[in-house]
């Protein structure tokens, strides 16, 4: 009988999700994530007990910050700068501390990336070595996933790919009265 440490019981597979990069892919692919739906998939496929979203803070994006964490995911704000009327919130380097914080503290078992950036393969390349890194979940299409993701040789996962299984289902608007009247 193995006996299993109370520090193995602790570790889980963690999402690490990229908003901005899964954000702009969604607006190419011109779709509506679910994210309820793609959370419970992320748990269903992957096994994934926490899922970090990285996102800018913008005051008027309380309501959806709300459903992202309504839908189970956990938040972490970046702040952001205006730069030209252009709002600049990079959150690379917070996504890359946070799973080294999980790495060392012990909490990962297996990380699943969410994002086509070629800046995080440094981050796949070491989970690699070490035998965490479950899948990367690319936003953007084969054509646009950075080569540097490529190369690490670790499975990508297409979002695309999935779209039946995320996609949000936008009911369609009802016709007016007057659309539909058919009297002569």
């Amino acid at each position: 009988m193995e006996i299993i440490s109370s520090e193995e019981n602790k570790k889980v597979n963690i999402a690490y999700i990229d908003a901005a990069n899964l954000d702009q892919a969604l607006k190419i692919m011109e779709w509506k994530l679910d994210y309820k739906r793609f959370r419970v998939w992320l748990k269903e496929k992957y096994r994934v007990e926490r899922a970090y979203i990285f996102i800018g803070f913008i005051k008027r994006n309380k309501n959806l910050y709300n459903y992202f964490q309504e839908s189970g995911f956990l938040l972490i704000y970046k702040d952001v700068l205006y730069q030209k009327g252009i709002i600049k919130g990079n959150c690379d380097s917070d996504l890359l501390m946070q799973a080294v914080q999980d790495f060392y503290e012990g909490d990962l078992n297996r990380a699943v990336l969410v994002a086509s950036d070629g800046d995080y393969a440094p981050l796949v390349k070491v989970l690699k070595n070490r035998k965490q890194i479950e899948v990367i979940i690319s936003p953007a299409s084969v054509k646009h996933c950075s080569i540097l993701l490529k190369r690490t040789n670790v499975t990508i996962a297409y979002l695309a790919n999935q779209r039946s299984s995320v996609e949000m289902i936008v009911e369609p608007e009802n016709k007016k009265a007057s659309d539909t009247d058919e009297t002569v």
